[in-house]
């Protein structure tokens, strides 16, 4: 049977904006799998309560039920090893670092630049429980944090600087291919970009070839998903 993916939908089941479902649907094109996906959303958690948890994204793999995308990736690298994800356990710990630093720098301008848009986009019946939950976390309201998107790009494009030198040289954080480095970086763009026209990127930025190429993986996995132009 199919790897079976939960993954976060907006108000139609095909615009898929989940940073962390991105990661695992270019993970799975990587190691040759097509998962049957099933569109989720935040207030969906009776859906997931096998899971023992509430959030997307979840796998279940030959019976097997894996949450996180961390721990999922780390389960596709185990179970299927051809066409590795990491390469070395080195390199596995260097992308469990890169994860973190993704998160808590380029995740919060991207979300600030997008905020507006994103809300907009929302299920009906996510949206109380989306303001009511980033509201407690950030610690301020969905009108303040988008209040204003240009400097949040501005933020964006500032803290993309290490990786920009990397993609000076190579075409790929990981190299001369993708690896899941690249997937966990490339999932807040794919965030963005299913549910804002914003422009995050200009068309002389290394990260925006780089964008490029990844849209254009596997067939053209992700510029073929519903959302917006990221020539805009």
């Amino acid at each position: 049977m199919p790897v079976r993916l939960w993954d976060l939908a907006a108000a139609e089941d095909d615009r898929r904006f989940s940073p962390y479902c991105w990661r695992i649907k270019l993970a799975l094109a990587h190691k040759g799998l097509e998962p049957e996906t099933i569109p989720w959303r935040f207030t969906d958690k009776d859906a997931i309560a096998f899971s023992g948890q509430g959030l997307v994204p979840v796998i279940v793999d030959d019976g097997r039920e894996v949450h996180d995308s961390w721990a999922i990736a780390c389960h596709l690298e185990d179970q299927y090893p051809v066409n590795p994800l990491f390469g070395s356990a080195q390199a596995r710990s260097l992308a469990y670092v890169f994860k973190f630093w993704t998160e808590s720098t380029i995740h919060p301008p991207v979300l600030r630049a997008i905020l507006n848009d994103l809300y907009a986009a929302l299920h009906e019946k996510d949206k109380a429980y989306f303001r009511e939950s980033r509201e407690k976390r950030l610690g301020k309201t969905l009108e303040e944090l988008g209040a204003d998107p240009k400097k949040a790009v501005a933020d964006l494009r500032t803290a993309l600087l290490p990786v920009r030198q990397q993609l000076v040289q190579e075409p790929y954080l990981c190299g001369q291919h993708p690896g899941f480095a690249d997937y966990i970086l490339f999932g807040p763009f794919q965030w963005a970009r299913a549910v804002s026209p914003q422009r995050l990127l200009e068309p002389d930025d290394p990260v925006y070839a780089w964008r490029e190429r990844m849209l254009d993986l596997y067939g053209g996995l992700a510029r073929k998903a519903k959302g917006y132009p990221v020539w805009a």
